[in-house]
């Protein structure tokens, strides 16, 4: 009996272990973009490298719609088991959660596990429009309200409120031109159908160097690495306009710790990584530092981030469309 006894304690004792033991199976991340564009590209780097950590495949699935906001929808009604987690950036968890009406909140409904990367956004014009730099373009902007066209990515959009925000700071308007993505704008702001546009920096990178656009100025505290010729708006007599377009991981609220400790983990390594920091070196991100990654440092950055554009985008008054 007691031989019997003993070895039911330790069938028992094994269950528990496997039970226990995360990760068993693939994770799935969601990615909020289609294919292709600098939130995929990140979200498919990390996964891959953070299969080496986990000891299990990371598959992306792309989710689109609603400003990223369907994939958030999405990755609410998973099970809080930490087999799907999401990359999010600024527009699908700051920008797009004022614009609509969800279900959910960001900050009580989620577990952070990440910040990952962050990457500059400028403000560039076509190349025969009249401010030759940035301190004349705040000046032309100034002496012409509502005359110059700026493209967006779709209202609320980091390309939309980025120049909801230059104006804001500089007591100036301009027309919008909503766009379905990025490329379109580009191509319209080289061919001079439209005047400026807000962009990632590094998507738009090569195109300067040709002269077919005009970089005027970095919403970042200090010049971008990868054009260290182009002022920030804090030179061009702005202070204090700075809007990095970052990104990090979620999981479902109730996410064991253990598990989004793993995450994490597995999310650090990836950006330790010698090829992934090259990577994303080459796309003009910038990688924090070891201490804001930890998911506390996520959640507090992700509050100040909500508290500090909530207001800016209920004064700009954006319909959606």
């Amino acid at each position: 009996m007691r031989a019997l006894v003993a070895a039911l304690a330790v069938i028992a004792g094994l269950g528990g272990a496997q039970a226990q033991s995360y990760p068993s199976r693939p994770i799935t991340m969601i990615v909020p973009t289609s294919a292709g564009g600098i939130t995929d590209i990140l979200g498919r780097l990390i996964a891959e490298r953070m299969k080496v950590t986990l000891g299990q495949p990371v598959v992306v699935e792309n989710t689109t719609g609603a400003g990223g906001t369907t994939a958030v929808a999405r990755l609410y009604r998973s099970p809080p088991d930490g087999y799907t987690i999401m990359i999010g950036q600024w527009s699908s968890h700051v920008g797009a959660g004022v614009m609509y009406s969800l279900p959910f909140d960001y900050l009580a409904d989620f577990e952070p596990i990440s910040l990952l990367s962050s990457g500059a956004i400028w403000v560039m014009g076509r190349k025969d429009f009249p401010a030759r730099d940035a301190k004349e373009l705040v000046a032309w902007l100034k002496a012409n309200p509502g005359k110059a066209s700026s493209g967006t990515i779709g209202p609320g959009s980091g390309a939309h409120l980025c120049m909801v925000y230059l104006n804001n700071a500089i007591g100036s308007s301009v027309q919008y031109v909503p766009y379905r993505g990025a490329a379109p704008a580009m191509q319209d702001l080289m061919s001079g159908a439209i005047d400026l546009a807000c962009l990632e920096a590094g998507q738009s990178l090569s195109l300067t160097g040709s002269g077919q656009i005009k970089p005027y100025a970095v919403l970042t505290a200090k010049r971008w690495f990868k054009a260290p010729d182009v002022p920030t708006f804090d030179e061009a007599g702005v202070p204090g306009l700075t809007f990095p377009f970052w990104h990090a991981l979620w999981a479902p609220k109730g996410t064991p710790k253990e598990a989004i400790a793993k995450l994490n983990t597995a999310a650090v390594d990836a950006m330790a990584d010698a090829h992934v920091r090259q990577r994303l070196i080459d796309v003009g991100h910038e990688l924090p530092s070891r201490e804001r990654m930890t998911p506390e440092a996520l959640r507090t950055y992700h509050k100040g981030e909500i508290e500090k554009w909530t207001p800016i985008i209920k004064a700009a008054n954006i319909k959606l469309q």
